[in-house]
């Protein structure tokens, strides 16, 4: 589903020259759930963002979903992000005047689709999260952990290949945040890939792969061991 090979970012100013990833390798096989853990400033929310094809890279290959993304226009970028990866922000990114079912409403208008598949896209996956007795509800009259509910409800009507959660329970607490995270063990165990970025070992460990990142790499020697690979020791 993701490859990168030799990626490297940097970021350069008239008197600074920084490298937010070097020499990064990375495969993400279809039907994963990998975290992505590190400490602040290590390159993850760069990794991030390159994989979801928001910013480009200095350097290296990246291929989406077999596709080489290296040399794609701006309009093309943004076609194959809207059409194969959802995004799931640890700031939900709701808007706040409109209810929940136009909150998920808003990205398949830029899609293109027709009102009536809108229509059954919203009601499915908002049924799919268990919030669709409440879609004429705001935003501000849900509690956290149902906010974050919408907006993972809103990635997935689109239908996406590859979903990309940064810090999706960072606001939650710990009874929310483990609902959300069986909520994306569902989604992944029907076959979508999943990139998580989280702080939460906790978290790291009931996914199926941990990445370390460190100093823009992938560091080896730091993974977070699987609650699988626990269970069965």
């Amino acid at each position: 589903m993701l490859t990168m090979t030799n990626l490297t970012k940097t970021f350069r100013t008239d008197l600074v020259e920084t490298h937010a990833l070097r020499d990064f390798n990375l495969t993400v096989n279809e039907g994963e759930f990998i975290s992505v853990t590190g400490p602040s400033g290590s390159g993850k929310t760069t990794f991030l963002n390159i994989a979801g094809l928001l910013e480009t890279y200095t350097a290296g290959v990246y291929a989406l979903d077999g596709q080489d993304v290296s040399h794609l226009s701006d309009k093309q970028r943004s076609k194959l992000r809207n059409e194969k990866i959802g995004f799931i922000f640890q700031s939900f990114n709701l808007i706040p005047d409109l209810n929940l079912y136009d909150n998920v409403d808003v990205p398949l208008r830029y899609r293109g689709f027709g009102k009536a598949e809108r229509n059954k896209r919203i009601q499915q996956s908002l049924e799919r999260v268990g919030l669709a007795n409440r879609m004429k509800h705001l935003p501000s009259q849900l509690s956290g952990g149902q906010q974050q509910r919408v907006a993972i409800a809103r990635a997935l009507a689109g239908e996406p290949r590859f979903l990309l959660a940064d810090e999706p329970t960072g606001n939650l607490d710990s009874n929310m945040a483990k609902s959300v995270m069986a909520l994306l063990q569902e989604i992944n165990d029907n076959g979508t890939t999943i990139v998580m970025v989280t702080h939460d070992p906790e978290l790291a460990m009931q996914t199926e792969r941990n990445v370390f990142v460190r100093d823009g790499r992938i560091s080896e020697s730091e993974q977070i061991i699987p609650v699988a690979m626990v269970s069965n020791q």
